[in-house]
């Protein structure tokens, strides 16, 4: 599918138009095509550290975000999604068959797109952590977080020394975020935490005060399917009131399903639904808009007392 198809579909669903649309300025890249393997040695002194992932500083500023799920690897889909509106792009590798060689593919196709590249990892694990962050991701989406363990390793492989283990690899973040990569990269990455089971509630407060987390993301559906509870239900929602009051006490964003943006107050940290759910019902949209009959069965008027499809 072309990419003015993809973005017209896109936005004929409606769900980008509230969203911001004037992206905050971002550094050069290096120039040429100069390897990442040895960006340069932070500086000794006092330095400012150029923060160029747009998602940490709205978030700082009081705003909300809003990432697109990408779960193809297609890099036209990515640079669609990438260029619609969304604040950053949830690439989604716990999921899908997406590799690390897909993934950076993407991100390198549209390296000048507004929306930020954040990578859901398969598990919080030295390797993926690794190859996320040298493909150039900002955020790293750490999935089922049920132990202190776990998020701390996330944390701690997820940032350079002195605040972790990072090691200093090859990689094309260099080429993408600039030659002072190294000096701003702590500053830079954003770890998500998901809460998806009453395990992941009980150290919730623990997951909020750890430094290196940024967000603390309610998983809703899964939340309901480890406990068999629905939204609404009590039980369900004492899980998620706790998750988001004690997320808010600590001073961290709390996260949800878009759909949770219109109806329930303190999130400001979003997931959209994947491209393909978008091109379907943008795809609905569009044939709707050319033709009241689409989708009315044979003989059944869509507005009452009236007919506009004879024959149909």
């Amino acid at each position: 599918m072309k990419r003015a198809t993809l973005l017209s579909l896109l936005c004929a669903v409606g769900v980008l138009t509230a969203l911001p649309t004037t992206p905050l300025a971002r550094p050069a890249a290096a120039s040429g095509t100069a390897s990442a393997d040895a960006p340069d040695a932070p500086a000794d002194g006092p330095q400012e550290v150029p923060i160029f992932n747009t998602v940490k500083t709205k978030l700082a500023e009081g705003r909300s975000v809003v990432g697109g799920t990408v779960a193809t690897a297609d890099p036209e889909i990515y640079c669609a999604m990438a260029n619609a509106g969304f604040d950053f792009i949830w690439i989604e590798m716990q999921h899908s068959p997406i590799t690390y060689t897909d993934a950076a593919r993407m991100i390198w196709a549209c390296r000048g797109a507004p929306a930020i590249p954040f990578i859901r990892i398969p598990a919080a694990t030295e390797g993926d952590i690794q190859k996320a962050t040298d493909i150039g991701a900002l955020g790293i989406i750490v999935p089922m977080v049920d132990s202190m363990d776990e998020i701390r390793d996330a944390v701690t492989y997820a940032h350079y020394p002195p605040m972790g283990k990072r090691s200093q690899g090859g990689g094309q973040y260099g080429a993408l975020w600039g030659r002072d990569y190294r000096a701003a990269a702590n500053e830079n990455i954003m770890v998500v935490a998901m809460i998806e089971q009453p395990a992941g509630v009980e150290i919730v407060e623990e997951v909020a005060n750890l430094e290196g987390v940024d967000v603390v993301f309610v998983a809703s559906s899964d939340l309901s399917s480890f406990t068999g509870r629905r939204q609404g239900d009590a039980e369900y929602e004492a899980l998620v009131t706790d998750v988001k009051e004690t997320t808010l006490a600590a001073g961290r964003a709390v996260g949800g399903p878009l759909a949770w943006m219109s109806s329930r107050e303190g999130y400001s940290f979003f997931q959209a639904p994947s491209a393909t759910s978008l091109i379907r019902s943008g795809a609905r949209a569009v044939l709707q808009a050319a033709d009241p009959c689409f989708g009315v069965p044979a003989g059944v008027a869509p507005v009452e007392g009236e007919d506009p499809c004879p024959g149909n």
